[in-house]
């Protein structure tokens, strides 16, 4: 079963080099109770190592049941000791968040055979640990945690069984217990080999090899035993092992990465809580900038579309700068001349003034706008109660009026205004509408304004002769180049400017002005986000560096898990699930946060915030990936940890 030809191992280099083992050789045959006996240093331990296939030897050949495992890869020697080595140590080695049965069933976890844990509550039973079978090895005493450890060793079937110094711990009660059960797998036809120091408990071996510095001294045959082979466990069917080693392993990962979780609660907490608070920031700014943009396309759609405003400029005159106006003055016949060019589809002028308003026992001082009847489509000011004035009523200079939502609130005190009188600078106008809510513009309260017919207000109430700005709307929006060049030449020509004076007047493309402040508003929302998202990568730092302080907290138990079959694609995958979860869990706690808060400016500061399913996604996926990038350094570290050393790492 076992063969060891010339095989030696030294640990460190020059002075400080150690021969743990000088040209060993040695073979064991199948069914064989073999006690390896010397004082400390003899390298009984290295020898039980390299036949466990924890460690490699420097030189010479290992072959077990007729295999040479000498140049095998560590994922090939991870499955040897998983199918053909139940291990028995002397610190027990059992998981501490997991009970008797979930230690039990570790191997074959690993083995793709993880059943329900039926097979492990049969071998706790074989072992007389039934009734503990749902304990924790921190409420069993010294002989049932050993106990449990030799379950893990039986539960795969194993031909070998390595044993390194199993009573070494225990009191004389459980010593005899735990020889008993090894004399009970020794007539079951396995081949023990167990290294201890007790000649007590190496008299029931049927043979014993004793060493010292690194050689075999000895090798005495005691009476031999009775054995009989072990029955082979019966193969899964075709193709099935592999199918359900995948299922088993993600599940047991994930089972096993949430008990890890859960026994260091505080520090899984903070380790999520930068990936929440990163989340929560990416949301609530993006929420931000979304909201903030939306409210700027919605106010520059009040505006109106493919829009230019045509006012009269100021001009300087030697030291002197003229009030806008004084050179060209615009009219209600140059609103009609630029109406009639073929790249404008309609136009309004428009004056404005203030007026004192009265209704009852209030007043309220507002904005007075005089315009056309095609300044509804224009500056999208069609009314959502009552109407818009008629073309007869601007011909005929009638005195209606349209109020907007402030006007109603100071005037009105939620009264209806339709149809109801008041008067603007002392002369009565009907309210035949409402104005559409627009909100404020920096300092100026667009709804804090009444629009009359432009004739009403240039000759009943403003007394005003010209118009002080008129507004075109472009047919097309690849035409605005094109339309304000005609009317700039229009202008000029019809005003006869020339010079010095073809300045004095200016279009404004409203169209660049919206271009430029939802760029702005993008930029914005593209700063929030990324400063966000840099809180977000600092948290999968923090989550980085509490996996590397988990590996180092954990190396025995890494170290066990490679005793017992796991690869290191499994040491790997279970420590970056377990980041995973924990960064997946801190990005859906970020997705509540960041909500309430983004809810919570609305409320409080008035802010406009819009979340978005996107955003969400964006947010929860980038703490998923940076869980899984920050996770894999600490993963592939732990993953390539040596067993030995790990099982000995304090």
């Amino acid at each position: 079963m076992i063969e060891i030809e010339r095989v030696s191992k030294t640990y460190g280099r020059g002075d400080a080099c150690v021969h743990a083992l000088r040209d060993v050789s040695l073979r064991i045959e199948q069914g064989e109770f073999v006690a390896i006996m010397g004082p400390s240093g003899s390298g009984k331990s290295t020898l039980l190592h390299i036949i466990g296939c924890l460690d490699r030897p420097d030189g010479g050949a290992f072959r077990l049941d007729g295999t040479d495992l000498t140049r095998l890869s560590d994922d090939a020697l991870a499955g040897v000791r998983n199918r053909m080595i139940g291990f028995v140590f002397q610190q027990f080695h059992l998981l501490p968040f997991a009970d008797a049965v979930e230690n039990v069933d570790l191997p074959l976890v690993y083995a793709g055979r993880s059943g329900g844990d039926t097979v492990a509550a049969a071998r706790l039973a074989d072992v007389g640990l039934a009734a503990r079978a749902s304990h924790r090895p921190s409420e069993m005493s010294g002989g049932e945690q050993q106990r449990v450890a030799i379950a893990r060793a039986l539960v795969n079937d194993p031909p070998v069984i390595l044993a390194d110094e199993p009573t070494g711990n225990l009191d004389t009660k459980s010593e005899a217990e735990i020889v008993a059960l090894l004399e009970a797998m020794h007539r079951g036809g396995r081949t023990i080999v167990m290294v201890t120091h007790e000649p007590s408990i190496a008299r029931h071996a049927g043979r014993i090899v004793r060493m010292r510095d690194g050689r075999i001294i000895a090798d005495e045959r005691t009476e031999p035993r009775d054995s009989g082979p072990l029955p082979p466990a019966p193969p899964l069917p075709p193709g099935a092992a592999r199918a359900h080693a995948g299922r088993a392993m993600f599940r047991d990962h994930l089972r096993q990465a949430l008990r890890a979780i859960a026994t260091h609660p505080m520090r899984s907490v903070l380790s999520t809580l930068g990936i929440l608070i990163g989340v929560a920031a990416v949301i609530a700014m993006l929420a931000l900038g979304r909201g903030a943009r939306q409210s700027i396309e919605a106010r520059l759609a009040s505006m109106g579309s493919n829009l230019l405003q045509i006012r009269p400029g100021g001009r300087r005159r030697g030291g002197v700068v003229l009030e806008a106006g004084t050179v060209t003055r615009f009219t209600l016949q140059d609103a009609e001349a630029i109406g009639r060019l073929p790249q404008i589809r309609r136009v309004a002028p428009s004056v404005t003034g203030r007026g004192q308003t009265v209704f009852g026992n209030r007043n309220w001082n507002t904005m007075i706008e005089g315009t056309g009847t095609e300044y509804e489509e224009i500056r999208a000011a069609r009314p959502p109660v009552g109407r818009f004035f008629t073309p007869e009523e601007v011909r005929v200079r009638e005195k209606v009026a349209l109020v907007g939502a402030t006007v109603v609130r100071e005037l009105f005190e939620g009264a209806d205004p339709i149809g109801a009188v008041i008067r603007i600078n002392r002369i009565n106008f009907r309210v035949i509408g409402i104005l559409p809510e627009k909100g404020a513009t920096g300092w100026r309260d667009q709804d804090d304004t009444i629009i009359i017919p432009i004739t009403t207000a240039m000759y009943r109430l403003l007394g005003k002769d010209y118009v002080d700005a008129i507004f075109a709307e472009v047919a097309d929006p690849g035409l605005m180049a094109e339309a304000e060049e005609a009317i700039r030449e229009l202008v000029i020509r019809r005003h006869r400017l020339t010079g010095d004076t073809a300045d004095s007047f200016q279009i404004r493309n409203m169209a660049e002005i919206q271009e430029a402040l939802v760029a702005t508003t993008r930029t914005m929302t593209w700063l929030l986000g990324s400063i966000a998202a840099i809180s977000l990568l600092v948290g999968g730092i923090g989550i980085m560096n509490i996996m590397l302080v988990s590996v180092t907290e954990r190396t025995r138990e890494i170290g066990l898990r490679k005793a017992i079959g796991a690869r290191g694609s499994d040491i790997m995958a279970q420590f970056v699930i377990e980041s995973a979860v924990m960064t997946l869990s801190g990005g859906l706690a970020g997705v509540l946060c960041g909500i309430g808060t983004a809810l919570l400016m609305a409320r409080l500061a008035g802010w406009a915030v819009l979340v978005s399913t996107s955003a969400v996604a964006l947010a929860v996926s980038f703490s998923v990936a940076v869980g899984l990038v920050f996770g894999i350094w600490p993963a592939r570290r732990a993953a390539g940890l040596n067993p030995i050393e790990a099982l000995r790492y304090e």
